[in-house]
């Protein structure tokens, strides 16, 4: 596998100079420029240390992102050309799986490098560390334009979106992470890219050969370390280094510095790739990696835990000290129970506070449940186990209705039943619990929510709504708005503060077709959710054109 994607242009070939130089020049040329904290500066060394054949080709002179599985370094390179260009260097944790690792760069290089999506320059491996060449994208913090963005600027950018989801599904990508610091976007050059393939899966028919891998590993519960050797000796990670010569550390002369990798040393995280806002990532469970650093006896969130021999034992004991029947009375309240309601769907401990036998003997459904939470979809919330390149989509509606309302975060949740009440809060209940039914899962509310109109919902939140006389009949109102809802709240970080420049913005003549669009990117059923290539057709962008 080639990792050199089409296009890109060749990395120098003299060495560089060591990094103190590299800091007392850049001290001398640019004084008034931030000072490296110095945290960072010992993960740039540590960097340095790890993969020393960085150093003959890359002064590190910054680190712009951190996330769960990787951090992410600003490197400059001088070209053949004499010109100096930057480029992202991201720093795969160790513990990644190499068919992981494997994965995700051939993801970059069939796919990347057009149509929107993040190519990779070159690959460096020294043992159990790899880092990922990438152009860089220069471009602003989502959160600090969300409110600023003129519906003109906020059509063309889910335009482009849509257009890397529908090349990436072209190729049996399903990214599984869709969110706004995942798409770059340089705002003065109107430049666009998806990054970060790190939690990639594949459709039945993908045409990336090391998904099908981590597709049939993930369905195994793992596999064997002579199995991903055997998958990356045919899939090389690493070519030589451009040169063609050994690359000796530039810390050579020194004694070798014992230190904690970064990403073990600091709590904090930052959004991967994210130039200026700290945004704490929530706790995931690293399907990446095969050896996970947590203690053994710790239940990730979200992971289905087969009950031990003495853990069973003992429950079925203490049901049956609680439940002393005979079996004929059980199948007796059990029919009783199940007159009224679908015999699928119950059990003994339907609507109880107790765990009946037949729901402790049921084989623990295991589904991916990968992504960040305010982006996932309702199949992915219900741990669907059939879930498909429609869960990107929806992420790119949980965007769009983001970009519309000038609210971002717009769901924010810990817990996935509290997620999937905040998707029928805006949704309907009644829609979802049907929709789940189509996939195979049971969604049960204590109370009826009515589906909310996504207009008036965008309208109230971002302070557009016209005045009464313009409204909706009463009527509609009451039975569409959100009970708290207010008219005078704004959207987030920077929104248009008055209606005269909500007026220039243009969100006081918002089409129908955009929240039509809306609508059908957030379908509760992932079976009639609209796809990427069907979106691009829509009105909504009948006059973009590539």
């Amino acid at each position: 596998m080639s990792i050199m994607h089409e296009g890109a242009q060749s990395l120098p070939t003299s060495s560089m100079q060591s990094l103190d130089d590299c800091k007392q020049q850049k001290e001398q040329k640019e004084p008034n420029k931030r000072k490296i904290p110095r945290d960072v500066e010992l993960d740039i060394e540590y960097l340095y240390e790890s993969v020393p054949q960085l150093s003959s080709v890359f002064r590190i002179t910054d680190k712009i992102g951190e996330g769960t599985f990787s951090s992410v370094y600003l490197g400059e390179a001088q070209m053949r050309d004499g010109r100096r260009e930057k480029f992202a260097l991201k720093h795969l944790i160790p513990t990644s799986h190499p068919v992981r690792i494997a994965a995700e760069l051939q993801c970059l290089t069939v796919a990347g490098g057009k149509e929107n999506v993040m190519g990779v320059t070159y690959c460096f491996r020294k043992e159990h560390h790899v880092v990922i060449v990438m152009p860089y994208v220069e471009h602003q913090a989502f959160v600090d334009i969300v409110g600023t963005m003129s519906l003109e600027e906020v059509r063309h950018y889910v335009y482009h979106l849509l257009k890397a989801l529908k090349h990436i599904h072209k190729f049996g990508i399903i990214h599984r992470d869709i969110k706004p610091t995942n798409f770059l976007y340089n705002r003065r050059e109107k430049k666009y890219a998806l990054v970060d393939f790190g939690l990639a899966q594949g459709t039945p028919d993908t045409r990336i050969e090391l998904l099908k891998v981590v597709k049939s590993k993930s369905q195994k519960g793992g596999g064997s370390t002579d199995q991903s050797a055997q998958a990356l000796r045919k899939e090389p990670l690493v070519p030589l280094p451009p040169n063609g010569r050994s690359c000796a550390p530039h810390l050579s002369t020194k004694a070798p510095v014992k230190r904690l990798s970064p990403l073990s040393r600091t709590k904090h995280t930052k959004e991967l790739m994210g130039l200026s806002k700290t945004s704490r990532v929530f706790g995931e469970r690293n399907l990446n990696s095969a050896n996970s650093t947590k203690n053994p006896t710790d239940k990730p969130e979200g992971l289905a835990v087969k009950p031990t021999r003495t853990d069973d034992a003992s429950r079925r004991l203490v049901h049956a000290k609680r439940r002393p029947f005979p079996v004929k009375a059980l199948a007796t309240e059990q029919k009783a129970k199940t007159a009224a309601v679908n015999p699928s769907l119950t059990c003994n401990c339907y609507m109880t506070d107790r765990i009946c036998n037949i729901c402790l003997s049921r084989k623990q459904q295991v589904a991916p449940r990968a992504g960040t939470p305010g982006f996932r979809a309702p199949e992915v919330l219900t741990k669907c186990p059939n879930q498909g390149t429609a869960i990107d989509v929806w992420s790119a509606g949980v965007i769009l209705l983001s970009l519309l309302s000038g609210r971002y975060p717009f769901f924010k949740a810990n817990d996935d039943l509290v997620a999937l009440t905040q998707i029928m809060t805006i949704r309907g209940s009644r829609e979802t619990i049907q929709a789940a039914k189509k996939f195979g899962k049971a969604v049960v509310c204590s109370c009826e929510l009515p589906r909310l109109d996504l207009r008036i919902l965008c309208e109230t939140l971002r302070g557009a709504r016209p005045h009464e006389d313009d409204s909706p009949p009463a009527a509609s109102r009451a039975s569409r708005r959100p009970a708290d809802a207010q008219p005078e709240r704004r959207g987030g970080s920077g929104n248009a503060e008055t209606s005269a420049e909500l007026h220039e913005l243009g969100w006081h003549g918002v089409p129908d077709d955009m929240y039509d669009l809306l609508d059908r990117l957030l379908d509760v059923n992932p079976a009639t959710r609209i796809s990427a290539e069907v979106a691009l057709q829509h009105p909504a962008f009948q006059d973009i054109s590539d």
